[in-house]
């Protein structure tokens, strides 16, 4: 293992050297001295620009409708080219509510291109949710399908906000004069384009965080600081290579046309960074789901002959469980599977490994607030560190403190802090928020977990997922982990409640396979068979009906806990 360390060590310096791909640097930024990619992109339009293709090659399938790169970028000209009419100047907010699809890439590009600020909605919010969104942004323009735009409802939209409705609708509001239709707007000729060259800190994108614990909050980043995202992608991927000939000589010679299956929003990081504008970067084609299901993902794989798929882990444990995934035609076809989030239950760890032997299998560790970057780790790497969350990437300070705030020492767990060029610039209209969140520098992740000396990340859980029982700290992720490996549970959720003797009662659902029965003295027996006494939840709620989980695939806790103690 030393050398294979000693070897990952030499391929990072080996990237990062002067004259390098990725050559770091030295910059001042208004949070100070910070390092950077020297090659990476300056802004978005520099993005766009140096992606731009107008060949008959596939980019993007939905439902059966198939767009070429040239019918993609006419599509954006035709809309930057309407909305450049409209008076939208860099820094003007662009709303984007509608499900994945091809016009919502189309015109968050379109967006980009006139130095304006994307900012895609939650499309799985409903009309509270939506509607406070749109208060905080003050969009100029709001791009949405017919549902959203039922959810939202038309008297909830400023006056001064135009209107673009995408796909079929109702004859009335077709017929509204505040709406524009995409296909006439598309349709309609295209003028010439202003030429823009935005500064490093002017704002690129407004995301929205997952809300899983409160109501989401509007992250702000600058063109920088997303570009450099993107870049490290791309650093991930050298090294993930580098340090898997075996894989990559295997990748290489199935001599496939790379196609990802886009199963997440597109809406977070981990779909709009890691999947659609990587994509959009690398020529790679994006395959869009409607809907998520496991059964027709596998068929829509096997169709369009999917060689990556990236999601939440709860996504992949449904995956593996469909028989047909195992099939020539869809896992071996596939070069790469993903995660995003924090570690894995051990279990999922396994099944993986077990059924993906060949493939370059990984996880990536980040947030909103710092546009994904965090840390990355794939291929044999993620073999030889299957518990780990990624592997620091060179754009991040890591900091990792006691409940004191002070540092505490290699390997031993505390709250991880992040610093890092990539880092947002705030939370939109809410400074308190900020102030709370980003403390001289430093983002308070509210992550727990440590950092070996080699630079790789463990994240143990949530700090408010650890529950403290009679004076011992209990993390909920790794009772959720054993309570997974239970052959018929497919999801579980551990909570810390309030009780008399304890302090905390450590207690759980779980969903388990249709059809099946288990006994809560039957689980409770098989933790006890893994874990310290402890460390066993007093209660377990069996269900057959799938946990809440927020669009990330985030379980929704306080819903769960809620409605287990109504």
């Amino acid at each position: 293992m030393n050398a294979i360390m000693e070897q990952t060590a030499a391929i990072q310096a080996q990237l990062t050297a002067p004259g390098a791909p990725f050559e770091l640097d030295e910059i001042d930024t208004p949070s100070g001295r910070q390092t950077v990619y020297k090659q990476a992109p300056a802004h978005l339009i520099d993005v766009i620009n140096r992606s731009r293709r107008e060949d008959d090659a596939c980019f993007l399938v939905y439902q059966g409708d198939r767009w070429s790169f040239g019918r993609f970028y006419a599509h954006v000209d035709a809309l930057a080219s309407w909305m450049y009419g409209l008076g939208i100047k860099p820094g003007d907010r662009i709303a984007i509510a509608m499900r994945n699809r091809p016009e919502w890439v189309a015109v968050f590009v379109a967006a980009a291109r006139l130095g304006a600020v994307p900012a895609p909605l939650n499309s799985f919010g409903l009309g509270e949710e939506l509607h406070a969104a749109l208060d905080a942004l003050d969009a100029k323009v709001l791009a949405c399908d017919h549902d959203r735009l039922k959810r939202i409802g038309l008297e909830h939209i400023a006056d001064s906000t135009h209107v673009l409705m995408v796909g079929p609708g109702d004859e009335a509001e077709a017929e509204n004069t505040r709406i524009n239709g995409y296909d006439k707007v598309q349709s309609r000729p295209v003028g010439p384009l202003p030429e823009i060259n935005p500064a490093p800190e002017d704002p690129a994108l407004i995301l929205f965080t997952s809300g899983a614990t409160s109501r989401a909050k509007a992250v702000v980043s600058s063109q920088r600081a997303v570009c450099q995202a993107l870049y490290n992608i791309d650093y991930i991927s050298a090294v993930s290579a580098m340090s898997s000939p075996e894989a990559l000589a295997r990748i290489q010679a199935m001599a496939l046309t790379p196609v990802i299956l886009t199963a997440v929003p597109l809406f977070h990081v981990s779909g709009l960074h890691a999947q659609l504008l990587t994509a959009l970067r690398t020529g790679r084609r994006l395959v869009f789901m409607h809907k998520w299901d496991p059964k027709a993902a596998v068929e829509l794989m096997a169709a369009e002959q999917v060689t990556q798929f990236n999601g939440a882990p709860s996504m992949v444990m449904q995956l593996l469980r469909e028989p047909e995934f195992h099939s020539d035609a869809v896992k071996g076809r596939m070069a790469g599977l993903g995660f995003g989030g924090a570690g894995l239950p051990q279990g999922l760890i396994d099944e993986v490994l077990d059924a993906m032997p060949e493939q370059l299998v990984g996880i990536g560790y980040g947030m909103t607030e710092s546009n994904g970057v965090g840390a990355g780790i794939s291929g044999d790497l993620f073999r030889m560190h299957p518990t780990a969350s990624g592997l620091q990437s060179p754009l991040m300070q890591i900091s990792v403190l006691n409940m004191e705030g002070e540092p505490v020492a290699a390997g031993e767990n505390g709250e991880i802090c992040l610093r890092s060029v990539a880092m947002m610039d705030g939370y939109l209209n809410d400074d308190d928020a900020t102030a709370a969140a980003v403390r001289d520098g430093w983002l308070h992740t509210g992550d727990l977990g440590h950092v070996d000396a080699a630079g790789f990340i463990y994240i143990v859980d949530r700090l408010k997922d650890v529950i403290n029982r009679a004076g011992e700290n209990i993390a909920a992720a790794e009772v959720e982990s054993c309570l997974l490996r239970h052959p018929l549970v497919r999801e579980a959720a551990v909570l810390g409640v309030p009780d008399e003797e304890t302090g905390e009662a450590v207690v759980a659902v779980v969903a388990i396979q249709p059809g099946e029965e288990l006994e809560e003295a039957e689980l409770q027996t098989f933790v006890s068979e893994h874990l310290a006494g402890y460390k066993v939840p007093s209660m377990i709620s069996v269900q057959q009906e799938k946990l809440p989980r927020n669009p990330a695939g985030k379980l929704l806790k306080a819903q769960i806990k809620k409605q287990l103690f109504l």
